[in-house]
């Protein structure tokens, strides 16, 4: 299987007050998708689950996201999620706690070769 990379979406999200790592990543994994349309899904008969998908976050402690609540916000394709030192997080000193950022990239892969009749 020769798969392509036919999309690579960039996002962020945070979470303000309470310090929640998997929060922002949901959300910058939520901003990704929200600017994408695969219109050629449709267009070449090709089903969604059929869609290799990659998730990259990044956020200041990887440990404390959850990777399997991830992959599940994503409606479609194999999920895989991979979780890096990254993103920001901002202390607040008056209250305590910290504001985290999230970064996230998600790539979509698909074998076309296959599905176009190519070699």
């Amino acid at each position: 299987m020769a798969l392509k990379r036919i999309i690579l979406e960039m996002g962020h999200g945070n979470d303000m007050h309470g310090g929640d790592y998997t929060k922002a990543a949901l959300r910058a994994v939520q901003d990704c998708i929200h600017h994408s349309s695969l219109p050629f899904l449709r267009t070449l008969s090709i089903p969604p689950a059929e869609m290799q998908i990659e998730v990259t976050i990044g956020v200041q402690q990887p440990d404390k996201v959850d990777k399997a609540a991830v992959a599940a916000s994503l409606p479609h394709g194999q999920v895989t999620v991979k979780v890096v030192k990254g993103g920001l997080d901002i202390p607040d000193e008056e209250r305590g706690g910290v504001s985290v950022i999230a970064m996230a990239g998600v790539a979509v892969r698909l074998d076309l070769n296959e599905r176009l009749g190519l070699s």
